[in-house]
Protein backbone atom coordinates (compact mmCIF):
# COMPACT_ATOMS: atom_id res chain seq x y z
CA UNK A 1 0.00 0.00 0.00
CA UNK A 2 1.47 3.25 -1.08
CA UNK A 3 0.00 5.89 1.20
CA UNK A 4 -0.76 6.23 4.85
CA UNK A 5 -4.15 6.61 6.45
CA UNK A 6 -2.64 9.68 8.23
CA UNK A 7 -2.54 11.33 4.82
CA UNK A 8 -5.76 10.00 3.35
CA UNK A 9 -8.11 10.75 6.24
CA UNK A 10 -8.52 14.47 6.87
CA UNK A 11 -8.33 15.52 10.49
CA UNK A 12 -9.18 18.76 12.18
CA UNK A 13 -7.18 17.70 15.18
CA UNK A 14 -10.19 16.93 17.39
CA UNK A 15 -10.23 13.82 19.60
CA UNK A 16 -12.77 11.99 17.42
CA UNK A 17 -10.77 12.69 14.25
CA UNK A 18 -7.60 11.44 15.90
CA UNK A 19 -9.35 8.24 17.06
CA UNK A 20 -10.71 7.65 13.56
CA UNK A 21 -7.25 8.08 12.05
CA UNK A 22 -5.71 5.71 14.59
CA UNK A 23 -8.40 3.07 13.96
CA UNK A 24 -7.79 3.33 10.22
CA UNK A 25 -4.03 3.03 10.72
CA UNK A 26 -4.40 0.03 13.03
CA UNK A 27 -6.48 -1.68 10.34
CA UNK A 28 -3.92 -0.72 7.70
CA UNK A 29 -1.04 -2.24 9.66
CA UNK A 30 -3.01 -5.36 10.61
CA UNK A 31 -3.93 -6.02 6.97
CA UNK A 32 -0.35 -5.45 5.90
CA UNK A 33 0.97 -7.97 8.43
CA UNK A 34 -1.70 -10.49 7.41
CA UNK A 35 -1.06 -10.14 3.67
CA UNK A 36 2.74 -10.35 3.86
CA UNK A 37 4.74 -13.53 4.43
CA UNK A 38 7.57 -11.72 6.15
CA UNK A 39 7.03 -8.26 7.64
CA UNK A 40 9.16 -6.29 10.04
CA UNK A 41 8.21 -2.93 11.50
CA UNK A 42 10.53 -1.25 9.00
CA UNK A 43 8.99 -3.15 6.08
CA UNK A 44 5.48 -2.22 7.18
CA UNK A 45 6.52 1.44 7.41
CA UNK A 46 7.98 1.34 3.89
CA UNK A 47 4.92 -0.32 2.34
CA UNK A 48 2.30 1.80 4.09
CA UNK A 49 4.07 5.15 4.02
CA UNK A 50 3.62 5.54 7.77
CA UNK A 51 6.57 6.70 9.86
CA UNK A 52 8.54 4.13 11.84
CA UNK A 53 7.56 5.62 15.23
CA UNK A 54 3.88 5.51 14.17
CA UNK A 55 4.18 1.88 13.03
CA UNK A 56 5.96 0.94 16.25
CA UNK A 57 3.18 2.49 18.33
CA UNK A 58 0.48 0.78 16.26
CA UNK A 59 2.21 -2.60 16.42
CA UNK A 60 2.51 -2.32 20.19
CA UNK A 61 -1.22 -1.68 20.43
CA UNK A 62 -1.97 -4.66 18.18
CA UNK A 63 0.21 -6.75 20.54
CA UNK A 64 -1.89 -5.60 23.48
CA UNK A 65 -5.07 -6.57 21.65
CA UNK A 66 -3.69 -10.04 20.89
CA UNK A 67 -3.85 -9.55 17.13
CA UNK A 68 -0.17 -9.56 16.15
CA UNK A 69 2.95 -11.25 17.50
CA UNK A 70 6.68 -10.83 16.91
CA UNK A 71 8.87 -13.83 16.18
CA UNK A 72 12.50 -14.61 15.36
CA UNK A 73 14.95 -12.08 13.99
CA UNK A 74 15.00 -11.71 10.21
CA UNK A 75 16.82 -9.69 7.57
CA UNK A 76 14.22 -8.07 5.35
CA UNK A 77 16.59 -7.10 2.52
CA UNK A 78 17.38 -3.58 3.67
CA UNK A 79 20.67 -2.35 5.06
CA UNK A 80 20.97 -2.41 8.84
CA UNK A 81 20.20 -4.67 11.72
CA UNK A 82 17.73 -7.48 11.09
CA UNK A 83 14.23 -6.84 12.46
CA UNK A 84 11.84 -9.13 14.21
CA UNK A 85 9.22 -10.75 12.03
CA UNK A 86 5.62 -9.66 12.54
CA UNK A 87 2.90 -12.29 12.17
CA UNK A 88 -0.84 -12.37 12.48
CA UNK A 89 -1.74 -13.88 15.84
CA UNK A 90 -5.38 -13.74 16.84
CA UNK A 91 -5.18 -17.14 18.55
CA UNK A 92 -6.91 -15.68 21.60
CA UNK A 93 -9.50 -13.79 19.53
CA UNK A 94 -12.44 -15.70 18.08
CA UNK A 95 -15.57 -15.26 15.99
CA UNK A 96 -18.63 -17.44 16.48
CA UNK A 97 -20.66 -18.48 13.45
CA UNK A 98 -24.16 -19.95 13.85
CA UNK A 99 -26.58 -21.50 11.39
CA UNK A 100 -30.31 -21.93 11.97
CA UNK A 101 -31.55 -24.70 9.71
CA UNK A 102 -34.99 -26.27 9.55
CA UNK A 103 -33.52 -29.58 10.76
CA UNK A 104 -30.50 -28.62 12.86
CA UNK A 105 -28.49 -25.87 14.54
CA UNK A 106 -24.79 -25.56 13.78
CA UNK A 107 -21.97 -23.53 15.31
CA UNK A 108 -18.34 -22.93 14.50
CA UNK A 109 -15.80 -20.88 16.44
CA UNK A 110 -12.74 -19.71 14.49
CA UNK A 111 -9.78 -17.58 15.45
CA UNK A 112 -8.59 -14.55 13.52
CA UNK A 113 -6.49 -16.69 11.15
CA UNK A 114 -9.50 -18.86 10.32
CA UNK A 115 -8.41 -21.85 12.40
CA UNK A 116 -11.32 -23.87 13.77
CA UNK A 117 -11.52 -23.92 17.56
CA UNK A 118 -14.91 -25.52 18.18
CA UNK A 119 -17.63 -27.08 16.02
CA UNK A 120 -21.07 -28.24 17.09
CA UNK A 121 -24.20 -29.48 15.34
CA UNK A 122 -27.35 -30.41 17.20
CA UNK A 123 -30.62 -31.80 15.88
CA UNK A 124 -33.41 -29.24 16.14
CA UNK A 125 -36.66 -29.39 14.18
CA UNK A 126 -37.31 -25.74 13.48
CA UNK A 127 -40.48 -26.59 11.58
CA UNK A 128 -42.14 -27.81 14.79
CA UNK A 129 -40.66 -25.34 17.27
CA UNK A 130 -41.70 -21.71 17.55
CA UNK A 131 -39.30 -18.96 16.59
CA UNK A 132 -38.90 -18.07 20.28
CA UNK A 133 -38.03 -21.66 21.23
CA UNK A 134 -35.55 -21.94 18.37
CA UNK A 135 -33.84 -18.69 19.36
CA UNK A 136 -33.63 -19.94 22.95
CA UNK A 137 -31.91 -23.11 21.72
CA UNK A 138 -29.49 -21.01 19.64
CA UNK A 139 -28.84 -18.77 22.65
CA UNK A 140 -28.06 -21.79 24.83
CA UNK A 141 -25.56 -23.02 22.23
CA UNK A 142 -24.07 -19.53 21.89
CA UNK A 143 -23.56 -19.03 25.63
CA UNK A 144 -22.10 -22.51 26.01
CA UNK A 145 -19.49 -22.04 23.27
CA UNK A 146 -18.54 -18.55 24.45
CA UNK A 147 -18.07 -19.90 27.97
CA UNK A 148 -15.94 -22.81 26.76
CA UNK A 149 -13.79 -20.48 24.68
CA UNK A 150 -13.35 -18.21 27.68
CA UNK A 151 -12.13 -21.08 29.84
CA UNK A 152 -9.37 -21.58 27.25
CA UNK A 153 -8.38 -17.92 27.36
CA UNK A 154 -10.12 -17.10 24.06
CA UNK A 155 -12.31 -14.02 23.67
CA UNK A 156 -15.31 -14.26 21.34
CA UNK A 157 -15.68 -10.77 19.87
CA UNK A 158 -18.80 -11.26 17.78
CA UNK A 159 -21.52 -13.61 16.59
CA UNK A 160 -22.66 -14.14 13.00
CA UNK A 161 -25.97 -15.92 12.33
CA UNK A 162 -27.03 -17.57 9.06
CA UNK A 163 -30.79 -17.93 8.52
CA UNK A 164 -32.68 -19.49 5.56
CA UNK A 165 -34.73 -16.52 4.41
CA UNK A 166 -34.67 -12.80 3.53
CA UNK A 167 -32.93 -10.79 6.26
CA UNK A 168 -32.86 -7.07 6.99
CA UNK A 169 -29.15 -7.05 7.79
CA UNK A 170 -29.04 -3.58 9.33
CA UNK A 171 -31.50 -4.61 12.08
CA UNK A 172 -30.91 -8.37 12.26
CA UNK A 173 -34.59 -8.98 11.51
CA UNK A 174 -35.69 -12.00 9.46
CA UNK A 175 -38.54 -10.84 7.26
CA UNK A 176 -39.61 -14.32 6.16
CA UNK A 177 -38.29 -17.86 6.44
CA UNK A 178 -40.90 -20.10 4.80
CA UNK A 179 -39.29 -23.41 5.75
CA UNK A 180 -39.23 -22.31 9.40
CA UNK A 181 -42.65 -20.64 9.18
CA UNK A 182 -41.14 -17.40 10.45
CA UNK A 183 -42.37 -13.91 9.67
CA UNK A 184 -40.76 -10.70 10.91
CA UNK A 185 -38.57 -12.20 13.67
CA UNK A 186 -35.96 -9.88 15.32
CA UNK A 187 -33.30 -12.58 15.55
CA UNK A 188 -30.43 -10.27 16.46
CA UNK A 189 -32.22 -8.61 19.39
CA UNK A 190 -33.70 -11.86 20.68
CA UNK A 191 -30.37 -13.67 20.57
CA UNK A 192 -28.55 -10.84 22.35
CA UNK A 193 -31.13 -10.88 25.14
CA UNK A 194 -31.49 -14.65 25.52
CA UNK A 195 -27.74 -15.32 25.42
CA UNK A 196 -26.90 -12.36 27.65
CA UNK A 197 -24.45 -10.90 25.14
CA UNK A 198 -22.66 -7.71 26.07
CA UNK A 199 -23.76 -4.51 24.35
CA UNK A 200 -20.35 -4.15 22.73
CA UNK A 201 -20.41 -7.61 21.15
CA UNK A 202 -21.29 -7.54 17.47
CA UNK A 203 -24.27 -9.64 16.33
CA UNK A 204 -24.71 -9.94 12.54
CA UNK A 205 -27.66 -11.79 10.99
CA UNK A 206 -27.72 -12.58 7.26
CA UNK A 207 -29.17 -14.97 4.74
CA UNK A 208 -27.49 -18.39 4.76
CA UNK A 209 -26.85 -18.42 1.00
CA UNK A 210 -25.22 -14.97 1.12
CA UNK A 211 -22.86 -16.05 3.88
CA UNK A 212 -22.09 -19.37 2.19
CA UNK A 213 -21.37 -17.55 -1.07
CA UNK A 214 -18.86 -15.28 0.68
CA UNK A 215 -17.13 -18.22 2.37
CA UNK A 216 -16.90 -20.24 -0.83
CA UNK A 217 -15.78 -17.27 -2.91
CA UNK A 218 -13.04 -16.22 -0.51
CA UNK A 219 -11.71 -19.73 0.18
CA UNK A 220 -12.03 -21.50 -3.17
CA UNK A 221 -12.64 -18.87 -5.87
CA UNK A 222 -10.84 -15.66 -4.77
CA UNK A 223 -9.97 -14.61 -8.34
CA UNK A 224 -13.53 -14.89 -9.64
CA UNK A 225 -15.52 -11.64 -9.91
CA UNK A 226 -18.93 -13.10 -10.71
CA UNK A 227 -20.10 -16.17 -8.80
CA UNK A 228 -23.40 -17.65 -7.73
CA UNK A 229 -23.66 -20.06 -4.81
CA UNK A 230 -26.75 -22.29 -4.71
CA UNK A 231 -27.63 -24.02 -1.47
CA UNK A 232 -29.71 -27.18 -1.42
CA UNK A 233 -31.17 -28.52 1.82
CA UNK A 234 -34.79 -28.37 3.04
CA UNK A 235 -35.10 -25.34 0.76
CA UNK A 236 -33.03 -23.66 -1.90
CA UNK A 237 -31.47 -20.22 -2.09
CA UNK A 238 -28.74 -18.36 -3.93
CA UNK A 239 -25.97 -16.01 -2.88
CA UNK A 240 -24.63 -13.83 -5.68
CA UNK A 241 -21.22 -12.18 -5.97
CA UNK A 242 -21.23 -9.64 -8.82
CA UNK A 243 -18.17 -7.61 -9.72
CA UNK A 244 -16.43 -8.84 -6.58
CA UNK A 245 -19.23 -7.64 -4.28
CA UNK A 246 -22.12 -9.44 -2.62
CA UNK A 247 -25.28 -8.52 -4.52
CA UNK A 248 -28.01 -7.79 -1.98
CA UNK A 249 -30.54 -5.78 -3.96
CA UNK A 250 -32.31 -2.58 -2.98
CA UNK A 251 -33.73 -3.95 0.28
CA UNK A 252 -31.23 -6.76 0.86
CA UNK A 253 -33.58 -9.56 -0.18
CA UNK A 254 -31.97 -10.84 -3.38
CA UNK A 255 -31.17 -14.48 -4.14
CA UNK A 256 -34.54 -16.18 -3.55
CA UNK A 257 -34.04 -18.52 -6.50
CA UNK A 258 -35.84 -21.34 -4.71
CA UNK A 259 -39.13 -19.44 -4.93
CA UNK A 260 -39.10 -18.83 -8.67
CA UNK A 261 -41.98 -20.74 -10.24
CA UNK A 262 -40.97 -23.24 -12.94
CA UNK A 263 -43.94 -25.63 -12.85
CA UNK A 264 -47.34 -23.95 -12.32
CA UNK A 265 -48.98 -27.37 -11.96
CA UNK A 266 -46.38 -28.53 -9.44
CA UNK A 267 -46.52 -29.22 -5.73
CA UNK A 268 -47.34 -26.55 -3.14
CA UNK A 269 -44.26 -24.78 -1.78
CA UNK A 270 -43.69 -23.69 1.82
CA UNK A 271 -44.02 -20.09 0.60
CA UNK A 272 -47.64 -20.81 -0.42
CA UNK A 273 -47.11 -20.83 -4.19
CA UNK A 274 -47.04 -23.87 -6.48
CA UNK A 275 -44.18 -25.33 -8.49
CA UNK A 276 -41.28 -23.28 -7.09
CA UNK A 277 -37.76 -24.44 -7.98
CA UNK A 278 -37.15 -25.80 -4.47
CA UNK A 279 -40.18 -28.09 -4.69
CA UNK A 280 -38.39 -29.79 -7.58
CA UNK A 281 -34.77 -29.90 -6.43
CA UNK A 282 -34.41 -29.44 -2.64
CA UNK A 283 -33.39 -32.42 -0.52
CA UNK A 284 -36.97 -33.56 0.29
CA UNK A 285 -37.74 -33.73 -3.44
CA UNK A 286 -34.53 -35.67 -4.08
CA UNK A 287 -35.34 -38.20 -1.38
CA UNK A 288 -38.90 -38.64 -2.66
CA UNK A 289 -37.58 -39.47 -6.12
CA UNK A 290 -34.28 -41.22 -5.45
CA UNK A 291 -34.55 -42.82 -2.00
CA UNK A 292 -37.94 -42.45 -0.26
CA UNK A 293 -36.96 -44.87 2.49
CA UNK A 294 -34.32 -42.40 3.68
CA UNK A 295 -36.91 -39.83 4.77
CA UNK A 296 -37.14 -41.59 8.14
CA UNK A 297 -34.19 -43.20 9.97
CA UNK A 298 -33.74 -46.96 9.77
CA UNK A 299 -35.04 -49.04 12.66
CA UNK A 300 -32.78 -48.66 15.66
CA UNK A 301 -31.30 -45.35 14.46
CA UNK A 302 -32.14 -42.48 16.83
CA UNK A 303 -33.68 -39.37 15.30
CA UNK A 304 -30.81 -37.32 16.75
CA UNK A 305 -28.37 -39.19 14.48
CA UNK A 306 -30.42 -38.77 11.31
CA UNK A 307 -30.40 -35.43 9.57
CA UNK A 308 -29.69 -33.90 6.14
CA UNK A 309 -25.99 -34.80 6.23
CA UNK A 310 -26.65 -38.44 7.07
CA UNK A 311 -29.37 -38.66 4.41
CA UNK A 312 -27.03 -37.11 1.86
CA UNK A 313 -24.16 -39.46 2.66
CA UNK A 314 -26.40 -42.49 2.16
CA UNK A 315 -27.92 -41.09 -1.03
CA UNK A 316 -24.44 -40.45 -2.48
CA UNK A 317 -23.35 -43.96 -1.45
CA UNK A 318 -26.26 -45.52 -3.30
CA UNK A 319 -25.59 -43.47 -6.41
CA UNK A 320 -21.90 -44.44 -6.35
CA UNK A 321 -22.92 -48.11 -6.03
CA UNK A 322 -25.06 -47.80 -9.16
CA UNK A 323 -28.47 -48.03 -7.51
CA UNK A 324 -30.93 -47.57 -10.42
CA UNK A 325 -33.57 -45.69 -8.42
CA UNK A 326 -31.01 -43.30 -6.93
CA UNK A 327 -29.43 -42.61 -10.33
CA UNK A 328 -32.77 -42.10 -12.09
CA UNK A 329 -34.02 -39.81 -9.33
CA UNK A 330 -30.88 -37.68 -9.31
CA UNK A 331 -30.96 -37.42 -13.10
CA UNK A 332 -34.51 -36.04 -12.85
CA UNK A 333 -33.43 -33.61 -10.11
CA UNK A 334 -30.55 -32.52 -12.34
CA UNK A 335 -32.97 -31.76 -15.18
CA UNK A 336 -35.07 -29.46 -12.99
CA UNK A 337 -31.94 -27.91 -11.47
CA UNK A 338 -30.62 -27.04 -14.92
CA UNK A 339 -33.95 -25.44 -15.78
CA UNK A 340 -33.87 -23.39 -12.58
CA UNK A 341 -30.23 -22.36 -12.98
CA UNK A 342 -30.73 -21.21 -16.57
CA UNK A 343 -32.79 -18.26 -15.28
CA UNK A 344 -30.03 -16.51 -13.26
CA UNK A 345 -27.39 -17.63 -15.78
CA UNK A 346 -29.28 -15.77 -18.53
CA UNK A 347 -29.92 -12.83 -16.23
CA UNK A 348 -26.54 -12.44 -14.49
CA UNK A 349 -23.99 -14.32 -16.64
CA UNK A 350 -21.88 -15.63 -13.71
CA UNK A 351 -18.45 -17.14 -14.32
CA UNK A 352 -18.98 -19.94 -11.80
CA UNK A 353 -22.00 -21.55 -10.18
CA UNK A 354 -21.15 -23.38 -6.93
CA UNK A 355 -23.52 -26.09 -5.73
CA UNK A 356 -23.70 -26.32 -1.95
CA UNK A 357 -25.58 -28.36 0.64
CA UNK A 358 -26.57 -31.83 -0.55
CA UNK A 359 -25.98 -30.77 -4.18
CA UNK A 360 -22.22 -30.82 -3.56
CA UNK A 361 -22.18 -34.47 -2.46
CA UNK A 362 -24.19 -35.75 -5.42
CA UNK A 363 -22.96 -33.27 -8.04
CA UNK A 364 -21.47 -35.98 -10.34
CA UNK A 365 -24.94 -37.51 -10.72
CA UNK A 366 -26.79 -34.20 -11.15
CA UNK A 367 -24.50 -32.28 -13.45
CA UNK A 368 -24.84 -34.20 -16.74
CA UNK A 369 -28.61 -33.61 -16.87
CA UNK A 370 -28.30 -30.10 -15.41
CA UNK A 371 -25.74 -29.04 -18.01
CA UNK A 372 -27.79 -30.48 -20.88
CA UNK A 373 -30.84 -28.54 -19.70
CA UNK A 374 -28.87 -25.34 -19.20
CA UNK A 375 -27.24 -25.62 -22.61
CA UNK A 376 -30.65 -25.85 -24.26
CA UNK A 377 -31.93 -22.77 -22.41
CA UNK A 378 -29.00 -20.31 -22.26
CA UNK A 379 -29.81 -17.71 -24.91
CA UNK A 380 -26.23 -16.73 -25.75
CA UNK A 381 -25.22 -20.35 -26.27
CA UNK A 382 -22.00 -21.96 -25.12
CA UNK A 383 -20.27 -18.58 -24.80
CA UNK A 384 -22.49 -17.81 -21.79
CA UNK A 385 -22.51 -21.33 -20.35
CA UNK A 386 -20.69 -21.03 -17.02
CA UNK A 387 -18.68 -23.54 -15.04
CA UNK A 388 -20.73 -25.45 -12.46
CA UNK A 389 -18.92 -27.11 -9.56
CA UNK A 390 -19.57 -28.60 -6.15
CA UNK A 391 -18.82 -26.64 -2.98
CA UNK A 392 -15.56 -27.33 -1.15
CA UNK A 393 -17.24 -26.55 2.20
CA UNK A 394 -20.43 -28.58 1.82
CA UNK A 395 -22.85 -28.24 4.72
CA UNK A 396 -20.40 -26.01 6.67
CA UNK A 397 -20.33 -23.12 4.19
CA UNK A 398 -23.01 -20.96 5.83
CA UNK A 399 -21.71 -21.27 9.38
CA UNK A 400 -18.14 -20.54 8.26
CA UNK A 401 -19.36 -17.55 6.30
CA UNK A 402 -21.16 -16.31 9.41
CA UNK A 403 -17.94 -16.49 11.44
CA UNK A 404 -16.03 -14.88 8.57
CA UNK A 405 -18.21 -11.76 8.70
CA UNK A 406 -17.08 -11.15 12.28
CA UNK A 407 -13.43 -11.73 11.37
CA UNK A 408 -13.79 -9.08 8.66
CA UNK A 409 -15.14 -6.63 11.22
CA UNK A 410 -11.99 -7.06 13.30
CA UNK A 411 -9.76 -6.43 10.27
CA UNK A 412 -11.79 -3.31 9.47
CA UNK A 413 -11.62 -2.03 13.06
CA UNK A 414 -9.10 -3.74 15.39
CA UNK A 415 -10.35 -1.67 18.34
CA UNK A 416 -13.34 -4.05 18.49
CA UNK A 417 -10.92 -6.33 20.37
CA UNK A 418 -10.22 -5.00 23.86
CA UNK A 419 -6.67 -4.55 25.03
Amino acid sequence: MSSSADKTIPSSGGPMDQLAVRRANLALVLREVWSSDASSRAAVARRTGLTRPTVSSLVNELFERGLVRETDLQQDGSVGRPGRKLELDGSTVAALGLEINSRYLAACTVDLAGRTIQERRIVHDGTRESAADTIRAVAWLTARLIERAGRSGIRVVGVGVAVPGPVEVTTGRVRAAPNLRWNDVPVGDLLRTEAGLADGMSVVVDNEANLAALAEWERAHPGVSDLMYVTGEAGMGAGIVAGGQLLRGASGFSGELGHVQIDPAGARCACGRAGCVETKVALPAALDLAAPDLVRPAAGTPDAAWGPQEQTVELARRAAAGDPKALAGLDEIGRWLGKGLSIPVNLLNPEVVVLGGYFAAVAPYLLPAAMREMRSRVVAGDAALCRVTGSTLGFTAAVRGAAGVIVKEVFADPTRVSR
